[in-house]
């Protein structure tokens, strides 16, 4: 029903045949939805050849920098927090024709330069046949990490990555601090975390290799993530943490470039349509920002859909990128030493 609804919006070329046009996004099985389902749609809708910059929000925020003078990239996706950082750093340009009115408010960043194409949660996640194998109560708490029955059982991307420094932010909250104390974060990851994880993996595709090779059972990751590698057959399930799961916004922004090409507000459009944000969501395990976004109720499963978004956490994203760089350092001193 998804693939008819999308095959329905796409229109026949248009005058924009055969302009490139580079996506720098997420790799493993975001790029894999990319290349497979959303570009060759957009493709087909406007004619353009289209190429794809496979890199983590940090990576392409680098890339962007370093590009500055001659810019290859004419659309970025990026994790809410980085994004904030990509418009304060001039990375971005000016968004024109988002019609606000079909979207939810966590759509809108307010930076004029950037916009929410979908929401994922940030929680645990564990070996479903493991734990009923040895007996185990499935996790229901960030608290669960310090459980030692699991010690070196365990992952989570490093602080650098956002579902990392969601969980330290987390502990934090949990333990008397918060964005604007981190301190206590940092002593519970060092205290009673940190020795429990096997690893502290920034790539998503070794991040599932440790699960299949049974090296870990449990830890931190997204409920989009998630939901790609459960639709592999694995038996792995997202949970949201009792004490509340964080908010992750998939974000977008055209590129700041002299002639920027018109294909990348094309684009954004494009991706806010309900018909492709139900494939992203098919594919990215993100809950659509498009009110009119009908999901099918197997679809819905595990995604924040709906009202349900709004009882995902939010962060206070201009204390923490003010304090990033330093917590990440700091990150490399205490915790991954």
């Amino acid at each position: 029903m998804i693939a008819a609804a999308l095959a329905a919006a796409i229109a026949a070329p248009g005058a924009s045949a055969q302009q490139k046009f580079t996506v720098a996004a997420y790799g493993g099985s975001y790029e894999d939805m990319m290349r497979k389902v959303i570009l060759p749609a957009f493709e087909k809708k406007t004619g353009a050849k289209t190429e794809y910059v496979a890199g983590n929000s940090t990576d392409n925020i680098a890339r962007m920098q370093a590009q500055r003078a001659n810019q290859e990239i004419d659309v970025a996706i990026l994790d809410d927090g980085p994004m904030y950082q990509a418009v304060a750093l001039g990375l971005c340009g000016e968004l024109k024709g988002i019609n606000y009115g079909d979207l939810y408010p966590v759509a809108d960043m307010k930076t004029g330069k950037s916009v929410t194409l979908g929401v994922v949660a940030t929680g645990l996640m564990y070996n479903t046949k493991y734990y009923a194998d040895n007996k185990l109560a499935p996790p229901t708490s960030w608290n669960d990490l310090k459980d030692t029955k699991l010690k070196k059982k365990l992952v989570m991307p490093p602080m650098n990555n956002s579902y990392g420094l969601h969980t330290v932010v987390m502990m934090a909250r949990l333990n008397g601090g918060g964005e604007k104390n981190i301190d206590p974060g940092f002593k519970v990851m060092k205290d009673d975390i940190a020795g429990n994880m096997l690893a502290f993996e920034p790539q998503p595709g070794k991040m599932t290799e440790l699960f299949q090779s049974g090296q870990v059972v449990m830890g931190v990751w997204g409920s989009g993530r998630v939901k790609a590698f459960q639709d592999t057959g694995f038996p792995v399930e997202f949970v949201y943490p009792k004490e509340g799961a964080i908010a992750l916004g998939i974000s977008a922004c055209p590129v700041a470039k002299p002639n920027a090409s018109p294909l990348a507000q094309e684009f954004l459009a494009f991706m806010l349509t309900p018909e492709v944000q139900a494939m992203h969501a098919k594919g990215a395990g993100s809950g659509p920002v498009n009110k009119k976004t009908v999901l099918p109720p197997d679809l819905q499963k595990g995604l924040p859909y709906g009202e349900a978004v709004a009882k995902l956490i939010a962060l206070d994203w201009d204390t923490i990128n003010a304090n990033r760089t330093t917590w990440n350092n700091r990150w490399t001193r205490e915790i991954e030493r």
